[in-house]
């Protein structure tokens, strides 16, 4: 079974959702043996996620019966999700009773809220190492896919449970979604530890999230920049939350005070901060920095996870040798990736990566040997001769004054978003100063937010 879930302890609860619905690691093992009975064969599955039993129990099924699944966000736009479907041809689909689309297709099977649903289409070749597809891009539906093996799923699961020292007695809450690859970490890790997984749909405002934590005596908590972001601002610092041991961070730079904020309050409160960073392509995390240097390294993502290694790379892809570095970063590692899928057909191809990734990060490395994001290799404008890095610019802009920020264009014009129009001026002269361009060589534009999938992260959307 997957992540030997049948070797774990029996009664031992697997997973609680925000419903009150629980699963042992019996159960799931029950559930993946009737669940594959009326599938039969080793078919592409596309699960319509959701942080919930039901979403939980499919995927673990899927993976433990050689079921392909792609898994997707249950609110993705109908259009969106009839292009994919057209492009992939899936056999099955594992969604909530409630989702509001409705297909001409079979119901098999209904358990746990969810309903398995056959399809009349006719599958495409699948490799024999592929085990699990993820879109690069959230719920823009892009039909571009990572191409996951077994192998790079159970080392991942393996390398997080270590470098976190996760112990079967551990609850995680699991309020990233599950189709985001750290949310999926979080499960694969706490199931390989053989620990409890705690799923809630419900929002970091809401006060049932918290109570939900407290009753449920969650041990850890995983977030992205923007969940921390909004936790300043409610006051979790302050929260009684006794259990809660295990503070862990990825998906993007946090700002410096923040991480300074939460490396702090975790040394005072006898926790560990946790920051690390990873893509989809190298199975949610590729660094970590462990919590006793959180305050001494402020702002890095630390050095390889266990059995991974990281390297630099110039523009021509020669190595940077050295601890003081700046480049593109490249990892190595058994939970790299087999590579991308654009269509049906690329679900046949092999392994393209080797264990070998380009994560197309521009990194500095410090004298001892930490990593720092400095921006995205594609997220660079040439203005006038400046070279810009977009990523790096939002952060000083984010550090420096209380607004959002999101920062787009191309060599013609910068267009920077922010989200207090009292600070247009200001933030015009700062990029002045700061970068050297001159003024019109950039827009600043008022928006009254600052668009953001679920996991978080800015929507780029062109608007040049």
């Amino acid at each position: 079974m997957f992540l030997d879930i049948d070797k774990k302890n029996k009664k031992s609860i697997a997973a609680v959702d925000d419903e009150g619905i629980e699963i042992s690691y019996e159960g799931l093992c029950d559930f993946s043996n009737e669940f594959f009975s009326f599938i039969g064969k080793r078919s592409l599955l596309f699960i319509f996620s959701e942080n919930c039993i039901g979403s939980l129990a499919g995927y673990v099924a899927s993976m433990s019966k050689k079921v392909v699944p792609l898994i997707l966000s249950s609110k993705m736009d109908k259009d969106l999700i009839n292009n994919l479907i057209s492009i992939y041809k899936p056999k099955y689909l594992w969604c909530p009773e409630n989702m509001s689309l409705k297909w001409n297709y079979t119901t098999l099977y209904r358990k746990y809220k969810y309903l398995l649903i056959e399809t009349d289409l006719k599958s495409f070749q699948l490799n024999e190492s592929l085990s699990l597809l993820l879109s690069t891009s959230g719920s823009t539906g892009s039909p571009k896919l990572v191409r996951h093996s077994y192998r790079n799923i159970v080392e991942s699961a393996k390398n997080v449970a270590n470098m976190f020292d996760l112990k079967k007695y551990d609850k995680a809450i699991a309020v990233l979604p599950l189709h985001y690859t750290m949310g999926l970490s979080v499960i694969n890790s706490h199931l390989f530890s053989g620990s409890t997984v705690l799923l809630s749909k419900k929002s970091l405002s809401d006060k049932d999230f918290w109570k939900f934590i407290k009753d449920e005596k969650a041990t850890s908590f995983t977030g992205v920049p923007f969940s921390y972001e909004f936790l300043s601002r409610i006051g979790f610092l302050k929260m009684d939350l006794p259990d809660l041991k295990l503070i862990t961070q990825g998906g993007g730079k946090l700002k410096d005070e923040l991480f300074k904020e939460y490396a702090k309050f975790a040394k005072k409160s006898n926790r560990r901060f946790i920051a690390t960073y990873g893509q989809t392509e190298g199975t949610a995390r590729m660094t970590y920095l462990k919590p006793d240097m959180a305050i001494k390294k402020t702002g890095s993502i630390g050095k390889a996870i266990p059995n991974g290694r990281l390297e630099i790379i110039d523009d021509n892809d020669k190595l940077i040798k050295g601890n003081k570095a700046k480049g593109e970063l490249v990892y190595y590692g058994s939970n790299v990736t087999l590579g991308y899928a654009n269509n049906g057909k690329d679900l046949a191809k092999g392994d393209e990566n080797n264990g070998f990734l380009k994560t197309g990060d521009i990194v500095k490395r410090d004298q001892d040997g930490y990593y720092y994001i400095i921006g995205r290799k594609n997220r660079f404008l040439k203005l006038f001769g400046l070279r810009i890095s977009l990523d790096e610019l939002q952060q000083m802009i984010i550090s420096n004054f209380p607004t959002d920020c999101n920062c787009i264009g191309n060599d013609k014009k910068m267009i920077v978003q922010i989200t207090n129009k009292k600070l247009k001026e200001e933030i015009s002269n700062f990029i002045v100063e700061k970068t050297g361009l001159y003024h019109h060589s950039f827009q600043i534009i008022y928006q009254e937010i600052i668009l953001r999938n679920e996991a978080g992260k800015p929507v780029y959307i062109d608007c040049l």
